[in-house]
Protein backbone atom coordinates (compact mmCIF):
# COMPACT_ATOMS: atom_id res chain seq x y z
CA UNK A 1 0.00 0.00 0.00
CA UNK A 2 1.22 3.16 -0.78
CA UNK A 3 1.79 5.86 1.73
CA UNK A 4 0.32 9.49 0.96
CA UNK A 5 0.75 12.67 3.40
CA UNK A 6 -1.51 15.36 2.92
CA UNK A 7 -0.72 18.58 4.12
CA UNK A 8 -3.95 21.51 3.64
CA UNK A 9 -5.04 23.75 5.73
CA UNK A 10 -8.64 23.87 3.87
CA UNK A 11 -9.93 21.08 6.05
CA UNK A 12 -12.72 20.45 3.55
CA UNK A 13 -10.52 20.03 0.70
CA UNK A 14 -7.99 17.81 2.56
CA UNK A 15 -10.95 15.78 3.90
CA UNK A 16 -12.26 15.40 0.21
CA UNK A 17 -8.71 14.32 -1.46
CA UNK A 18 -7.69 11.86 1.70
CA UNK A 19 -11.21 10.05 0.59
CA UNK A 20 -10.56 9.79 -2.67
CA UNK A 21 -6.99 8.84 -2.34
CA UNK A 22 -7.81 6.00 -0.01
CA UNK A 23 -10.56 4.84 -2.47
CA UNK A 24 -7.95 4.57 -5.03
CA UNK A 25 -5.87 2.14 -2.28
CA UNK A 26 -3.81 4.78 -0.54
CA UNK A 27 -2.53 4.70 3.05
CA UNK A 28 -3.50 8.62 3.53
CA UNK A 29 -2.43 10.77 6.75
CA UNK A 30 -3.22 14.12 7.20
CA UNK A 31 -1.95 17.69 8.54
CA UNK A 32 -3.82 20.68 8.87
CA UNK A 33 0.09 22.67 8.57
CA UNK A 34 3.76 22.02 8.58
CA UNK A 35 4.07 21.48 12.47
CA UNK A 36 1.65 18.87 12.31
CA UNK A 37 3.32 17.20 9.42
CA UNK A 38 6.67 17.50 11.09
CA UNK A 39 5.40 15.32 14.35
CA UNK A 40 3.92 13.01 11.68
CA UNK A 41 6.79 12.00 9.66
CA UNK A 42 8.79 11.18 13.17
CA UNK A 43 6.75 7.98 13.15
CA UNK A 44 5.33 7.33 9.07
CA UNK A 45 8.04 7.25 6.27
CA UNK A 46 5.23 8.71 3.25
CA UNK A 47 6.48 7.68 -0.71
CA UNK A 48 4.01 10.68 -1.64
CA UNK A 49 3.61 13.90 -0.50
CA UNK A 50 0.98 16.51 -2.02
CA UNK A 51 1.68 20.30 0.22
CA UNK A 52 -0.27 23.50 0.34
CA UNK A 53 1.67 26.31 -0.66
CA UNK A 54 -0.03 29.01 1.58
CA UNK A 55 -0.71 27.33 4.95
CA UNK A 56 -0.25 28.95 8.43
CA UNK A 57 3.23 28.94 9.97
CA UNK A 58 5.41 27.40 7.78
CA UNK A 59 4.57 27.82 4.19
CA UNK A 60 4.54 24.99 1.48
CA UNK A 61 8.24 25.79 0.53
CA UNK A 62 9.35 25.56 3.89
CA UNK A 63 7.57 22.12 4.45
CA UNK A 64 8.85 20.73 1.63
CA UNK A 65 12.24 21.71 2.40
CA UNK A 66 12.06 19.97 5.88
CA UNK A 67 10.37 16.39 4.23
CA UNK A 68 12.89 15.84 1.81
CA UNK A 69 15.78 16.24 4.50
CA UNK A 70 14.04 13.68 6.15
CA UNK A 71 12.95 11.70 3.49
CA UNK A 72 14.83 12.17 0.65
CA UNK A 73 12.89 9.90 -1.87
CA UNK A 74 9.78 10.94 -0.81
CA UNK A 75 7.51 12.08 -4.09
CA UNK A 76 6.12 15.90 -3.10
CA UNK A 77 3.78 17.80 -5.60
CA UNK A 78 2.70 21.08 -4.07
CA UNK A 79 -1.29 22.98 -4.75
CA UNK A 80 -1.69 26.64 -4.89
CA UNK A 81 -4.21 28.69 -5.34
CA UNK A 82 -1.62 31.35 -5.37
CA UNK A 83 0.88 30.34 -8.06
CA UNK A 84 3.57 32.20 -9.37
CA UNK A 85 6.31 31.12 -11.64
CA UNK A 86 9.35 32.55 -9.06
CA UNK A 87 7.53 29.88 -6.43
CA UNK A 88 6.84 27.17 -8.67
CA UNK A 89 10.63 27.14 -10.26
CA UNK A 90 12.02 27.60 -6.27
CA UNK A 91 9.67 24.76 -5.36
CA UNK A 92 11.16 22.40 -8.62
CA UNK A 93 15.06 23.42 -6.92
CA UNK A 94 14.25 22.64 -3.58
CA UNK A 95 13.31 18.82 -4.69
CA UNK A 96 9.58 19.38 -5.42
CA UNK A 97 8.51 16.44 -8.28
CA UNK A 98 5.70 18.84 -9.55
CA UNK A 99 3.57 22.16 -8.83
CA UNK A 100 0.08 22.72 -9.99
CA UNK A 101 -2.33 25.46 -9.40
CA UNK A 102 -5.82 24.73 -7.56
CA UNK A 103 -8.22 23.84 -8.51
CA UNK A 104 -7.13 20.56 -9.69
CA UNK A 105 -8.72 17.21 -9.22
CA UNK A 106 -7.83 13.87 -7.78
CA UNK A 107 -7.02 12.54 -11.43
CA UNK A 108 -4.60 15.29 -11.97
CA UNK A 109 -2.91 14.78 -8.69
CA UNK A 110 -2.61 11.48 -8.85
CA UNK A 111 -0.78 11.71 -12.82
CA UNK A 112 1.24 14.29 -11.47
CA UNK A 113 2.07 12.26 -8.38
CA UNK A 114 2.88 9.20 -10.43
CA UNK A 115 4.73 11.08 -13.12
CA UNK A 116 8.39 10.10 -14.51
CA UNK A 117 9.71 12.91 -12.10
CA UNK A 118 10.84 14.57 -14.96
CA UNK A 119 9.01 17.92 -15.11
CA UNK A 120 8.33 19.47 -18.57
CA UNK A 121 5.59 21.90 -18.10
CA UNK A 122 4.21 23.75 -21.10
CA UNK A 123 5.15 27.34 -21.75
CA UNK A 124 3.36 29.29 -19.03
CA UNK A 125 1.30 32.41 -20.71
CA UNK A 126 2.58 35.92 -20.59
CA UNK A 127 0.71 37.29 -17.03
CA UNK A 128 -0.85 40.59 -17.52
CA UNK A 129 0.80 43.56 -15.71
CA UNK A 130 -1.44 43.35 -12.52
CA UNK A 131 -0.37 39.74 -12.10
CA UNK A 132 3.50 41.15 -11.96
CA UNK A 133 2.41 43.96 -10.02
CA UNK A 134 1.25 41.57 -7.00
CA UNK A 135 3.59 39.42 -7.50
CA UNK A 136 5.94 42.11 -6.82
CA UNK A 137 4.38 43.19 -4.25
CA UNK A 138 4.11 40.16 -2.27
CA UNK A 139 7.94 39.38 -2.71
CA UNK A 140 8.76 42.97 -1.50
CA UNK A 141 6.10 42.20 1.65
CA UNK A 142 7.78 38.71 2.22
CA UNK A 143 10.91 40.18 2.48
CA UNK A 144 10.07 43.14 5.43
CA UNK A 145 8.70 40.10 7.37
CA UNK A 146 4.92 41.12 6.50
CA UNK A 147 5.26 44.43 7.82
CA UNK A 148 3.27 46.64 5.81
CA UNK A 149 4.48 49.84 6.84
CA UNK A 150 8.11 48.88 5.99
CA UNK A 151 7.01 47.19 3.09
CA UNK A 152 5.13 50.23 1.35
CA UNK A 153 8.10 52.63 2.75
CA UNK A 154 10.70 50.15 0.41
CA UNK A 155 8.00 50.93 -2.52
CA UNK A 156 7.75 54.75 -1.96
CA UNK A 157 4.08 54.07 -2.06
CA UNK A 158 1.69 55.18 0.87
CA UNK A 159 0.65 52.30 3.40
CA UNK A 160 -3.03 52.65 2.45
CA UNK A 161 -2.29 52.22 -1.22
CA UNK A 162 -0.38 49.42 -0.81
CA UNK A 163 -2.88 47.28 1.68
CA UNK A 164 -5.77 48.38 -1.21
CA UNK A 165 -3.47 46.35 -3.95
CA UNK A 166 -2.69 43.46 -1.33
CA UNK A 167 -6.75 42.98 -0.50
CA UNK A 168 -7.02 42.87 -4.40
CA UNK A 169 -8.17 39.54 -5.51
CA UNK A 170 -5.21 37.77 -7.48
CA UNK A 171 -6.09 38.33 -11.51
CA UNK A 172 -6.26 35.54 -13.88
CA UNK A 173 -3.16 34.97 -16.26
Amino acid sequence: MKTLVITDDDAVFRERLARTFRERGYAVHTCADGMALQQLVATVTPEYAILDLRMPGANGVQVLEYLKKQHPDCVVLLLTGYGSIATAIQALKLGAHDYLSKPADADQIEAALLGSGKTTAPEPPTPSLERVELEHLQRVLADQGGNISQTARALGIDRRSLQRKLQKIPPRR
